[in-house]
C-alpha cells in the first residue's frame, strides 16, 4: 500500500501545478508522487521567475512595493505559460517532435531572459566596477564628440590669437633691439662707440620711436582682437563643460546599462566568461526542469485515465449531437402537418394578416424547440 506523506491541501496545490485532473489523478497511487514531482519543479520555477522579474523591475522602478508587485504580476504569467506548456505535452500523436521542439524553445526563450536579472544579481559588485569604466568611456568620447563638433571655430580663434600675438611678439622684439642698439650708441658701449648725442645715436633714436610707436598702435589695434578671442574661447569651453554636466546626469546604471558592464565583463574576462556561461545554463533548465520531467517521467495509469476520459466524451459528445439530429428528423411531419393547419385557418379567417400567421409560426417553433 502506497502511504502518501503530503498534506492533503498541499497534494491538490502540486496536482494544480502539474495541470492533473484530480478527479482522475486520486486513485492512481503511482502517478501521485510523478506529479507532484512535477508540481513541485512548476514551484520552483514560479518562486524563480518572480525573483528575477522584482529585481529587475527594482532596476527601473520605485519604490520597490511596485516592483515587488509587478514581478509577482510577471511571475504568475509566466506560471500560467508553463502550466499551458505542460498541459499541451502528449507523447503520442501527429508532429509529436515538432510541438516538443516548439514548446522547448519558447520556454528556453523565457528561461534566457529569466536568467539576465539573476546574472546581474551574482555579479552585482563587478558590474558597478565595469559600470563606472563603461561611464568614463561615455564621457570621453562625448568630449571627443563636442571637440570635433566644435573644433573648426575653437581653432579658427585660437589661431587668430595666435597670429595676433605673433605680430606683436615680432614688433615688441624689432623694437627692443632698437632701443638696445639706441642706449648702446648714447653710452658708448656699442656702435660707433661714441659717447653723446651724435648723429648715429640721433638716428637709432629716431628708429626707435618709431618702432616703438609703430608697436604701440598695434597693439591698441589687436589687443581687442586677442581679447574677444579669449572670451570666445571660454564660451566655448563653458558650454562643452555645461554639456558634460547635464551628460554627467543622463549616466545612471540602469538595466540595460549593467547587461551591456555584464557583455563588457565576459568578453574581456575569460573567468567571468566560463561562469557566466555556466550559470546560464543552470539557471536555464530551471525554466526547462517542469517541461524535461514531463518527457522523461513515464506513463502511467493517469495518462491512460485521461485517454480513456477523452474518448468517452467524444464518443458522448457524438450521440447526443446524433440524438439531436434523429429527434428533429423526427419531429418534421408533424412539424409541416402543424404549419399547413395554421395556413389553412389563416386563409379562412379573412381578418388575420401576414404578420400574424408569421408570428404565430415563430412561436410554433419556439414551442417545439423547448421540448
Amino acid at each position: 500500500m502506497v502511504v502518501n506523506t503530503y498534506p492533503l491541501a498541499r497534494r491538490r496545490f502540486l496536482w494544480w501545478l502539474a495541470t492533473t485532473e484530480e478527479a482522475l489523478l486520486k486513485n492512481c497511487l503511482v502517478d501521485q508522487n510523478r506529479y507532484a514531482i512535477i508540481g513541485m519543479l512548476v514551484l520552483g520555477t514560479w518562486m524563480f521567475a518572480t525573483l528575477a522579474w522584482t529585481y529587475f523591475f527594482s532596476t527601473i522602478v520605485q519604490p520597490f512595493g511596485i516592483a515587488m508587485l509587478l514581478g509577482i504580476f510577471m511571475g504568475w504569467i509566466i506560471l500560467q505559460i508553463d502550466r499551458a506548456l505542460i498541459k499541451g505535452i502528449k507523447r503520442k500523436g501527429k508532429q509529436l517532435y515538432l510541438s516538443i521542439l516548439f514548446r522547448c524553445i519558447l520556454a528556453t526563450s523565457i528561461g534566457l531572459f529569466m536568467a539576465q536579472p539573476a546574472l546581474i544579481f551574482l555579479f552585482e559588485k563587478e558590474i558597478n566596477l565595469q559600470v563606472s569604466i563603461d561611464n568614463e568611456l561615455r564621457k570621453k568620447e562625448k568630449r571627443q564628440l563636442q571637440e570635433n563638433v566644435i573644433g573648426l571655430e575653437k581653432n579658427a580663434f585660437l589661431n587668430k590669437k595666435k597670429a595676433a600675438k605673433n605680430e606683436l611678439d615680432s614688433l615688441y622684439s624689432a623694437m627692443n633691439s632698437a632701443r638696445a642698439a639706441f642706449i648702446a650708441e648714447t653710452d658708448g658701449t656699442g656702435g660707433s662707440k661714441k659717447i653723446g648725442l651724435k648723429d648715429i645715436a640721433m638716428a637709432k633714436q629716431s628708429a626707435y620711436l618709431k618702432l616703438d610707436a609703430d608697436y604701440q598702435q598695434r597693439v591698441a589695434a589687436l589687443t581687442p582682437q586677442i581679447q574677444y578671442a579669449d572670451s570666445s574661447l571660454k564660451a566655448i569651453d563653458a558650454s562643452i563643460q555645461h554639456e558634460q554636466e547635464q551628460f554627467q546626469l543622463l549616466l545612471n546604471n540602469g538595466f540595460i546599462t549593467r547587461i551591456e558592464a555584464l557583455n563588457h565583463l565576459v568578453q574581456n574576462n575569460t573567468a567571468v566568461a566560463f561562469r557566466y556561461y555556466l550559470l546560464v545554463m543552470i539557471l536555464l533548465l530551471i525554466e526547462l526542469m517542469p517541461v524535461l520531467a514531463k518527457l522523461l517521467l513515464p506513463e502511467g495509469t493517469y495518462d491512460l485515465n485521461v485517454a480513456l476520459q477523452e474518448e468517452l466524451e467524444q464518443k458522448m459528445a457524438l450521440n447526443n449531437q446524433a440524438q439531436t439530429n434523429i429527434f428533429f428528423e423526427d419531429m418534421q411531419p408533424a412539424l409541416r402537418d402543424r404549419t399547413s393547419e395554421k395556413i389553412k385557418y389563416w386563409k379562412a379567417d379573412t381578418s388575420s394578416t401576414h404578420d400574424a400567421l408569421w408570428d404565430d409560426f415563430k412561436k410554433t417553433i419556439r414551442t417545439n424547440n423547448n421540448y
